[in-house]
């Protein structure tokens, strides 16, 4: 590993500059690739990213940030020839003075749903320029990136095929809003989530438009925060584009920046050498100023995220074929629009997550979360539970996820761990763990705790934070035993007492062969709820289990004003 990158989060990091805006003052015309110069025009570039090594430039990229094929097929040109020669430059800049990162940018077409570029073809894109490049690369930089869902097939494409570090830059409008809808909070969470080195915001924005945006940004991540402003917003002077912020300027900027924890600087459209170069002189080899870092599990969509462990979570249990005819129908009819109907049915009546499971005899489950989770999502935003034992639907619908998702679940057994907490892990996941194992349900509390503490400590050996395990300490149906509830509920207490981890459990099981379930339901997820529980999957359309819930937080402070129990009631 550069020891740049080891510096990351400890000293403060300087990259280099705009690219393509100082290729436009050297001659580059409008329509022109800035790739193509490297064959064309070599020693214009080389003597641009000489001039940022000598500004103090820390990590120098290389002019590749279009360089992929969708937008080189016109050229003539293949993505390794481009790449290969735009390493030998940024190395001959260098002089071994830098590390030098393959940069890579958005393709320019949009992937499905929102666009027409399938995902898998986004990967095989990003991953061209990946193998091209990875030999010579000391990391990745991913820049500029305004949908998540592409941010999430170019890190892949980086995992699957090197093991070059990566830091992530997405662009904002003035909304901290990414083109797709992203928040900032989404984007940090799905960087964090797949194994980022650093993540920050480039481009679009100049440093005063970006400066309201810093503190979220160190709010919605654990990692280096990394800063590349252009140098202000761009205006027309004598028919030029012009950026107004000099380099003083923006130095300044990077002072305020820096007070605040911002690990990483550098700059974007407009900036130059001189920039870098007073930049460098005022934040350059500093350490980085330590704040007060989130600590949360949280779980997202490409637009919505969910902290678990404040207020309740609901999660609507609802998409389960299991005992539901009228389900089953719609699985094996394909009919992903009532699916739909119903997932977006529990939303609007509380639901902030929605369990997805599709198991049912006679179906191809990949094929079917395959082409209902990217579906569902266009129809809503909330996060997703992905409810599955199928280890390939597992890993196709994790694939295709747009966000960080819940993996529902995994036991405590061994062959189920080294299964499904890799998937975990390569897709940045958070997991639900069953205190269950080979040997089955334990009968007492004890036991279920152990099970629990040997979930959570595999999954840190897999590199997962403890913060993304939640522990499930198994409902039972109490019409088989009146005294399970009691053992589930004291495990819970401990589990979230004594772990200090986040807590779930699927509260309809205990009613289970019951009459009037709803009743008992209510009834046992109001005592979960006094007793730890974090979140649980719910019929959020059963009234007496809503009225329980809406009831519990006014008298457990989450709802000061009675605002929401009133409307539900009334």
């Amino acid at each position: 590993m550069h020891p740049v990158i080891e510096k990351l989060g400890k000293e403060t990091v300087l990259f280099d500059g705009g690219m393509g805006t100082q290729l436009q003052a050297k001659g580059l015309k409008g329509g022109e690739l800035p790739e193509m110069w490297n064959l064309e025009h070599p020693e214009i570039v080389y003597e641009l990213q000489k001039a940022y090594v000598d500004a103090g430039c820390e990590i120098l990229k290389t002019n590749t940030f279009g360089g992929n094929a969708l937008k080189l097929k016109r050229s003539g040109h293949a993505v390794a020839e481009i790449v290969t020669a735009a390493m030998d430059i940024a190395h001959r800049a260098s002089g071994g003075k830098t590390a030098v990162a393959l940069d890579i940018g958005p393709l320019g077409r949009l992937l499905e749903p929102f666009g027409d570029l399938p995902f898998e073809d986004a990967y095989e894109l990003f991953k061209e320029m990946v193998v091209a490049g990875r030999d010579r690369a000391d990391l990745v930089i991913i820049e500029t990136m305004t949908d998540i869902y592409e941010v999430k097939a170019a890190m892949l494409a980086v995992k699957e095929n090197s093991d070059l570090p990566m830091i992530v830059t997405c662009t904002f409008d003035a909304n901290g809003r990414m083109l797709t809808g992203s928040s900032i909070e989404a984007a940090m969470t799905l960087v964090e989530s797949l194994g980022a080195a650093a993540v920050g915001i480039n481009c679009s924005l100049g440093p005063e438009q970006m400066e309201k945006f810093v503190p979220r940004l160190l709010q919605s991540t654990n990692l280096p925060v990394v800063v590349n402003p252009n140098a202000g917003l761009p205006v027309m002077a004598d028919g030029k584009t012009t950026y107004p912020v000099g380099a003083e300027e923006f130095s300044e900027y990077a002072k305020r920046f820096y007070a605040l924890g911002v690990a990483v600087f550098g700059g974007c459209c407009g900036t130059t050498p001189d920039h870098i170069r007073a930049v460098g002189e005022a934040v350059k080899g500093k350490p980085v100023v330590q704040y007060e870092k989130p600590v949360r599990t949280v779980i997202s969509s490409h637009r919505k995220v969910v902290t678990i462990g404040a207020r309740p979570v609901l999660i609507g249990e609802r998409i389960n074929p299991t005992g539901k005819p009228d389900m089953e129908e719609m699985l094996r009819d394909e009919d992903y629009d009532s699916l739909c109907d119903e997932a977006t049915e529990q939303v609007d009546e509380g639901a902030e997550v929605l369990d997805i499971n599709l198991g049912l005899a006679g179906i191809d489950e990949e094929a079917a979360f395959t082409e209902f989770i990217p579906y569902l999502q266009t129809m809503t935003d909330v996060p997703l539970a992905i409810d599955t034992l199928n280890m390939e639907a597992l890993e196709a619908a994790l694939r295709l996820y747009n966000g960080k998702p819940l993996v529902n679940s995994v036991t405590g057994a061994d062959d189920m761990l080294h299964k499904v907490l890799p998937l975990v892990k390569k897709y940045g996941a958070a997991v639900v763990g069953l205190t269950m194992d080979e040997r089955g349900i334990p009968q007492t509390a004890e036991e279920r705790v152990k099970i629990a503490e040997k979930i959570i400590r595999t999954a840190e050996s897999y590199g997962i934070k403890r913060e993304d395990v939640l522990i499930d300490t198994v409902v039972q149906p109490a019409a088989f035993d009146t005294t399970t509830a009691q053992v589930t509920l004291t495990a819970l207490k401990t589990v979230r007492e004594t772990l200090k981890v986040q807590t779930v459990l699927g509260i309809s099981n205990v009613s289970y062969g019951l009459p009037k379930r709803t009743v008992l339901s209510a009834a046992f997820f109001t005592l979960a709820l006094q007793n730890g529980l974090s979140a649980g999957i719910v019929n959020p359309l059963s009234r007496n289990v809503m009225n329980a819930y809406r009831a519990w937080c006014v008298l457990g402070g989450f709802d000061e004003e009675c605002e929401d129990y009133i409307d539900a009631v009334n």
